[in-house]
């Protein structure tokens, strides 16, 4: 094939001509394309970009590499995506929160690597919890009970698959078109009417700085809009872990106790806020009367019972599900030690250092340093004050659950994961900007 059309056009900053593009990402997913062209495509994209038209065209050719959810007519289809974070366990309660406001959710998800929790391993912690679903199977599973939390695989968008691995190896990860390709490539494949993004932004989240976070956010949103998927953007503040529980078999119990009603005013706010977005988008409500919603079946026990019965879907006993709903630390698996940090002086809690705290979870077994790792499902930290509270010395702020014994050096970054402070602080909500197109907006 040759490609030298479309070097040429990138380098130009002109649209890259549509019939050979197209063919070009069809011949990456079926392997003709020679790798050596793949890598001078990625390269170029990531040295000089590519226009929004071929943005949605890249995405578009991904998503005709594989399967695409075909729904009959119906409610809304939704879905949303996140970054990545230190505790960020939204899907868990957003899915059967969103099933019981009456829309459908086909939703794909990834397992963690680096220092983010995948929502697959927190719930593969769940005993029995099947996520490997075909496309057919998730169509059939969101039809019976409302949605579905499946793992991300080669059948949607394989083309992904293999251009995700040469930018792994050639150092061009970081390409903001290549990673909206990617991104929405799969979402758009489920056949979605509405999509949330939540891109997060701060120490601990891969977008380090607003302008970034925003040239990510755009990117996808107008690309999503591109492919007909009215698409809305978030950008959340992740400096300060998520909740109260933090590791994966932690973030399920404290998923159940939102889904109960109560838990993190942290957690539960996150999943009102992206709810309502996608409710406002497809239902014609407002704002308010899309976050009154969320609230009534988080408060009333209707997106309970649709998690359970999405667990049961997807293998969970009936009996472990009911054990799990009622005393969800029964049921997940528990670390044999733990060490709990206290304050070391009086004040208010600025913050806890998400990024730290993180690493050190994965180097105890919480997180991967390589795909094929297997994980410590039990490891993570529990929270016990909110930032901004007012904290008295000796105070326990966090309790880490760990399995393996811990080394002095660990031990001093743990003591120093809080920052206490003596004045009381602002502690507003996490969303810092909104990025939508013309046609989302109101």
């Amino acid at each position: 094939m040759n490609i030298t059309p479309l070097l040429k056009a990138i380098a130009n900053g002109e649209n890259q001509p549509s019939d050979l593009l197209l063919d070009f990402i069809a011949g990456i997913a079926q392997r003709s394309v020679p790798q050596s062209q793949a890598v001078q495509w990625l390269k170029a994209v990531h040295r000089s970009g590519c226009t929004t038209t071929d943005k949605v065209f890249i995405t578009q050719a991904m998503m005709a590499s594989g399967a695409r959810l075909t729904w009959p007519e119906g409610p809304p289809v939704v879905d949303k995506h996140s970054t990545g974070g230190v505790g960020d366990k939204m899907s868990l309660m957003l899915a059967p929160a969103l099933a019981a406001c009456g829309c459908r959710v086909p939703m794909l998800a990834g397992r963690g690597l680096g220092h983010t929790g995948g929502t697959i391993d927190k719930l593969e912690s769940i005993p029995g919890f099947q996520c490997a679903l075909t496309p057919a199977e998730m169509v059939a599973a969101v039809e019976s009970v409302g949605c579905c939390i499946a793992v991300q695989n080669e059948a949607i968008a394989p083309a992904d698959g293999v251009l995700y691995a040469l930018r792994d190896v050639t150092h061009t990860i970081d390409s903001v078109p290549l990673i909206t390709a990617s991104i929405v490539s799969k979402k758009a494949a489920e056949g979605l009417d509405a999509l949330v993004l939540d891109v997060k932004v701060g120490s601990a989240a891969f977008m380090k700085s607003r302008e970034e976070a925003r040239e990510l956010a755009t990117s996808m949103v107008e690309t999503a809009e591109g492919l007909g998927v009215r698409t809305l953007a978030q950008i959340t503040e992740m400096s300060h872990p998520i909740g109260t529980h933090i590791g994966n078999a932690l973030e399920v119990v404290e998923s159940i106790h939102v889904l109960k009603g109560g838990g993190s005013s942290d957690t539960r706010s996150l999943v009102i806020m992206q709810g309502a977005a996608l409710l406002s988008m497809t239902m014609n409500l407002t704002e308010q009367e899309a976050r009154n919603r969320m609230e009534e079946v988080l408060d009333n026990g209707k997106a309970l019972e649709v998690f359970a019965a999405m667990c049961v879907q997807q293998g969970v006993l009936q009996t472990t599900v009911q054990r799990l709903i009622q005393e969800p630390e029964s049921v997940m698996e528990q670390a044999k030690k733990t060490t709990t940090v206290v304050a070391q002086s009086g004040g208010f809690l600025h913050s806890i250092d998400a990024l730290t705290m993180a690493k050190i979870a994965r180097e105890h077994g919480a997180g991967r340093f390589d795909l094929s790792d297997m994980l410590d499902l039990s490891v993570g930290y529990v929270i016990h004050v909110e930032r901004g509270k007012a904290v008295e010395k000796g105070e326990p702020i966090l309790t880490f659950h760990h399995r393996r014994p811990l080394p002095e050096a660990t031990l001093a970054q743990l003591c120093d994961l809080p920052l206490i402070v003596q004045e009381p602080i602002s502690t507003d909500g996490r969303l810092l900007e909104t990025v939508q197109s013309p046609s989302t907006k109101p």
